[in-house]
């Protein structure tokens, strides 16, 4: 069933809440799969409070919250330019992260964040969108190969210190 969402932009007021559930859904996707001791040092740094502000102050990049009934249920965030982590393309958009709680899944929610990420590629007169994903969550490869991403590259990715490789997919629009 497809739950009924609204999307809001992410804001330097919105701080807390997007700390709290950027941790807490990276940590139920994560954390069961890996060394624990890496999830604690790549979140340590990663959503510490002052990165996650400075991001949020980066005109090149863009959070936004999925909501049911005020409570957040997913989130977005998106790089344009100099923000991207990889690419560095200004005809493209990084979906960074792209994240549903554990408890709304199976309700769309990713479906129409990827939907609102794609479109506003396309409002935005973008050539693609593009994002690096695991090598071992077949479950979001084939998520994003149902919304036509395709790999085309891969790069490194440091989970503490565990040297894991992501594949880099991205959808022409």
């Amino acid at each position: 069933m497809r739950a009924n969402i609204t999307l809001s932009k992410v804001g330097q007021a919105d701080l807390e809440p997007l700390l709290i559930f950027s941790k807490k859904t990276f940590f139920d996707a994560f954390y069961h799969l890996n060394n624990p001791e890496d999830v604690e040092a790549y979140a340590t740094k990663a959503f510490a409070e002052g990165r996650l502000a400075e991001e949020l102050n980066d005109p090149a990049s863009e959070f936004y919250f999925a909501c049911i009934n005020c409570e957040i249920v997913g989130y977005i965030k998106l790089n344009y330019g100099p923000a991207q982590t990889d690419v560095n393309d200004d005809t493209s958009v990084e979906l960074e992260r792209i994240y549903v709680s554990s408890f709304h899944q199976g309700k769309q929610i990713g479906q129409q964040l990827m939907e609102f990420a794609i479109q506003t590629a396309k409002d935005k007169k973008l050539k693609y969108v593009w994002l690096g994903v695991w090598e071992h969550n077949q479950k979001a490869i084939k998520f994003y190969q149902r919304h036509g991403f395709k790999i085309f590259g891969e790069h490194d990715f440091m989970l503490g210190k565990d040297k894991q490789v992501d594949k880099l997919m991205k959808l022409v629009i």
